[in-house]
């Protein structure tokens, strides 16, 4: 049985409206993801809902294709209709730069390892000499990088055993300030035993003696 053919028009259910949006969004950024990727094709694309919320895609950098699209001449010619003699000189400048562009895009797929296909030796060699190039300055900003990481943590380690340091004296004060206090506290309590056992045992001395008399007991003296 044949597929019905759905009818374009609006969707007058919002909520069906929204969920179609959705789906279709998703849909079309896929294909325009497989056709990028298929044709090695630089592709945009933006989209604004019903509410003004934007949604875009691109198979490289948005700001770089729009770039590309408003320096390209047929583009400004359809802009601004008819040129003048000032605007034709203004084209070719533009020409030449959406030119520049595309010459420095393909260098730089080069540079990726893309689209080397139809290079000769020479151009291979040249190539390589200024990955070679770049890979050597990039090798040398990392070892400025690692060098100034490795100096820092130099520095951050020496602060931490001045504090390790700092802390062992503080530890060792507060013992010998613990161990005296606990001295003084129990040569305190000592005397106040002696002192105590003292006065105790004065009395108990003349209570004997006054009762040995009282009851006419010998006396040890």
């Amino acid at each position: 049985m044949a597929r019905e053919k759905i009818r374009i028009k609006k969707i007058d259910n919002i909520t069906a409206r929204q969920v179609t949006f959705s789906k279709r969004r998703r849909g079309i950024f896929k294909k325009a993801d497989e056709l990028s990727v298929l044709c090695d094709a630089d592709v945009a694309l933006i989209i604004f809902s019903a509410t003004g919320k934007l949604f875009e895609f691109s198979s490289s950098r948005m700001r770089d294709i729009l770039g590309r699209y408003n320096l390209h001449a047929s583009n400004i010619d359809r802009v601004m209709g008819q040129p003048s003699p000032y605007h034709q000189v203004e084209d070719c400048n533009l020409s030449r730069l959406s030119q520049e562009v595309e010459d420095k895009t393909k260098q730089l797929r080069k540079l990726r390892g893309e689209d080397l296909e139809g290079l000769n030796l020479e151009e291979l060699q040249r190539l390589e000499k200024l990955l070679e190039s770049g890979l050597s300055r990039v090798s040398e900003k990392k070892g400025e990088f690692l060098m100034s990481q490795i100096s820092s943590l130099e520095k951050r380690g020496s602060e931490l055993v001045d504090e390790n340091k700092r802390l062992r004296e503080r530890v060792v004060t507060l013992e010998m300030a613990k161990t005296m206090a606990l001295k003084e506290a129990v040569e305190t309590e000592s005397a106040t035993t002696n002192v105590s056992s003292y006065e105790s045992g004065a009395p108990l001395e003349d209570d004997f003696s006054d009762t040995s008399l009282k009851l006419g007991l010998p006396s040890w003296e």
